[in-house]
């Protein structure tokens, strides 16, 4: 340390006053201070070390059980459940926590079993200004779906404070995946013009600037946005893709990975196509001479080429004929075929410029699936287990499973993640029916034990805060309720905890299930203080709640309404905006079909009713121009003519209409579900939750491949049992999923 005595006191004398130290000491008090460093209103180098267990939602093992005679060695053929290896997970949840606990916890021992992380490719929300609606399809119409608070607070309140907060924001999480990362893995970060400057120093912070690999520029061939901006400044037809190792013992073999050639691009060049329907670009010669003369190359453009061009050696001729690459004019010349294949060669620099935008997304960010193969192909091989902890629609997990990649992707949008879902579901029927190999993939969360954390900690400056005082918590968590509720507190009951207008509130447990239990106490509460109408509230009810109970509070003159909790209660920043949804619990109605042993399910209804606050949108419309809209349990089309009269289009014309996607466990209850944790010794341990995983057996759902026809009826399944219960499960088309058990005996 290089400090004159004078140094020393000035130093001591600032500790003393409470004052801060000038930056020039930073280098001369520490030895190993970095000389460069990109510094931002709200830097910290504090990393979550939390560790929440992941509850196991659902898992898919087969596509669909009808069909058990394919056998790939790790199904069991009579169940057709995945036995052995490594099962693909799909999270939904904060990634700042999925991160954390994946590092700190248990699953990082199963992670390690795998070789550890490979890759990992990242697609945040870099764009400020970013659209994240998109359409979904109800009926014969097409709805536009707003991103739900959670989704609004992340991707928009990202940059509450500009850049500065979305530097915050992805500076802890790429800390978090670097130590999750093998030795030799590799991670690609997507993002543009904004912040491509900013993030490639966060990146060379964190994994230093000899671990820089490449920046690679996507060109968008059918960018959108390029005439938008031409009268300010060119046009921007470009993304930058960062591409950092962990350390210099990466791994990355570019031979696996040919030019992309899109349909239109093979048309244009090769313009002619053979018997098998593969394109050529007409009559292609090679003369070979005795001499040094090089080869020459002659494309056939509708006319006879000179002789000299397509003169070939007999044994030229019939070697060609035999690979099928000999072709005829209709002047009977001979010609080589060219096809895409001859390509393959062409080296691969950092401009990508012939990957093309994805037409017609699915989501508002989704990516081509040919960039994330050329990333996976290059950067990884075959069981590696790859990443994306900003998923979007998937396309990261349908690439991995199309390529016999291991993955894990999580994203904080419910609806992202049962989108992510579908478009599995979809490659495994895919891959199954060309008797390909897959692997069964679960859905996770965080689910009771992250409410159980945000209740017991605060939100202060974008911080959480622990909080002491369990009455604290619990009194802070009801005020937030009942504010976001717009209802007040009252006392004096036991299960009856405010009002909002004439009814009456009541709050369910933070931590499991809503009971029956529960609702009988609302009841007998009711009778015995005369009270008509109670609004119950809960995070998540007791399977076959519905509807015996709701006919008992009628019969007793009460009207019961059951209202859904949702995570974004815990952001105060949502609270206060006034944006928090409760959802009304969904209703669902089957019956089942018992035939020789054969069990089959029929979905007979499915009920919901939500409503949007749409202000003055009558007022709002431009004359020509309509929207959809919820109102009053219907969604419907408001179009203003010429005059200013606004008419009403109901588009919900039957019960499926709301539905997007069911599904059926024939067998509910069949596998536990079990949660890791560590012991006192640090040693992983499984306990039993009480719960049950719901094994997705038979599916039907909206998809454009399928023509967005549901089927209403499963397909017979076989059962062994005398008794069973059978699971069925609708998301209805915002994403919410109602599930209903019954006990069926054969």
């Amino acid at each position: 340390m290089k400090l004159s005595d004078s140094e020393k006191r000035d130093i001591c004398n600032l500790i003393e006053k409470g004052q801060n130290i000038p930056e020039k000491y930073r280098f001369l008090l520490f030895d190993e201070s970095k000389q460069i460093e990109l510094k931002w209103n709200g830097k910290s180098d504090e990393v979550s070390n939390i560790v929440l267990p992941f509850q196991i939602i659902e898992q898919i093992d087969e596509p669909r059980t009808e069909d058990l005679e394919y056998d790939q060695g790790i199904f069991n053929l009579l169940e057709g459940r995945q036995e052995t290896g490594w099962t693909n997970k799909l999270i939904w949840g904060e990634n700042k926590y999925i991160l954390s606990s994946l590092k700190n916890g248990p699953m990082r021992d199963e992670i390690e079993k795998e070789g550890g992380i490979k890759l990992i490719y990242i697609d945040p929300p870099f764009d400020v200004g970013a659209n994240f609606s998109m359409n979904i399809d109800v009926g014969e119409n097409s709805y536009e779906k707003q991103p739900n608070v959670l989704e609004e607070i992340a991707y928009r309140d990202t940059w509450g404070l500009g850049s500065d907060s979305f530097l915050s924001m992805i500076y802890e999480r790429l800390l978090l995946m670097k130590d999750l990362m093998h030795e030799t893995a590799l991670i690609y970060v997507h993002c543009d013009y904004r912040l491509n400057a900013s993030l490639r120093l966060v990146l060379e912070e964190i994994f230093g600037k000899d671990n820089f690999v490449n920046e690679i520029i996507w060109k968008r061939t059918n960018n959108p946005k390029g005439s938008q901006f031409k009268e300010r400044f060119f046009g921007v037809a470009t993304d930058t893709i960062l591409l950092f190792a962990k350390s210099p013992k990466y791994e990355i073999d570019i031979s696996k990975v040919k030019r992309a050639l899109n349909p239109e691009e093979i048309k244009k060049k090769y313009n002619r196509k053979d018997e098998k329907g593969r394109y050529y670009p007409g009559p292609i010669v090679r003369s070979k001479s005795m001499g040094l003369r090089p080869t020459l190359v002659y494309e056939y453009q509708g006319y006879t080429p000179p002789p000299w061009g397509w003169r070939l050696k007999k044994e030229d001729l019939i070697k060609l004929d035999q690979k099928g690459d000999l072709g005829w004019t209709e002047n009977g010349n001979p010609f080589r075929k060219l096809r895409e294949e001859d390509d393959e060669g062409a080296p691969i620099y950092n401009l990508w410029d012939e990957i093309k935008r994805v037409s017609s997304p699915i989501y508002p960010t989704q990516k081509p699936n040919t960039l994330l193969e050329r990333i996976i192909l290059s950067s990884s091989k075959e069981n590696d287990l790859i990443c994306d902890f900003f998923a979007g629609s998937g396309v990261l997990a349908e690439v991995a499973e199309r390529n016999n990649r291991k993955w894990i992707c999580s994203d904080l949008g419910k609806f992202a993640i049962h989108t992510t879902k579908k478009r599995m579901i979809n490659v495994q029927r895919s891959l199954k029916k060309e008797s390909k190999n897959w692997r069964s993939f679960e859905v996770l969360n965080l689910g009771k034990y992250q409410r159980e954390y945000f209740l017991e900690n605060e939100y202060k400056q974008n911080e959480l805060v622990k909080i002491n005082n369990k009455k604290i918590k619990i009194n802070d968590f009801e005020n937030l309720l009942f504010t976001a509720y717009k209802a007040n507190r009252i006392s004096g009951f036991k299960t009856l905890h405010g009002k909002k207008g004439d009814d009456f509130v009541s709050i369910g447990p933070v931590n499991q299930p809503l009971s029956r239990n529960h609702v009988e106490e609302v009841i007998n509460e009711c009778v015995k203080n005369k009270v008509i109408s109670v609004h119950i509230l809960g995070f998540e009810y007791e399977m076959g709640l519905f509807p015996t109970i709701q006919e008992e509070a009628k019969s007793k003159g009460i009207r019961l309404l059951y209202k859904q909790i949702p995570i974004d209660i815990f952001d105060k920043r949502a609270v206060q905006k006034g944006e928090v949804i409760f959802y009304d619990v969904a209703y669902i109605d089957f019956k089942y079909h018992i035939e020789n042993e054969m069990l089959s399910v029929e979905l007979l209804d499915f009920a919901v009713f939500y409503n949007e606050e749409n202000f003055n949108i009558s007022e709002k419309l431009r004359p020509g121009r309509s929207k959809i809209v919820v109102e009053q349990g219907q969604i419907i089309e408001k179009k203003k003519s010429k005059d200013d009269l606004v008419q009403e289009k109901l588009i919900t014309k039957h019960w499926h209409d709301w539905i997007d996607y069911w599904s059926v466990d024939f067998d509910y209850e069949s596998k536990k579900e079990f949660i890791k944790s560590f012991d006192e010794k640090k040693s992983v341990i499984e306990k039993w939750t009480g719960n049950y995983v719901f094994e997705n057996e038979w599916q039907s759902f909206r998809s454009s491949s399928l023509n967005n026809k549901l089927e209403f009826k499963t397909s017979k399944i076989k059962i062994n049992k005398k008794n069973t219960k059978i699971a069925v499960k609708v998301v209805d088309i915002f994403g919410n999923d109602t599930m209903k058990v019954i006990e069926v005996k054969i």
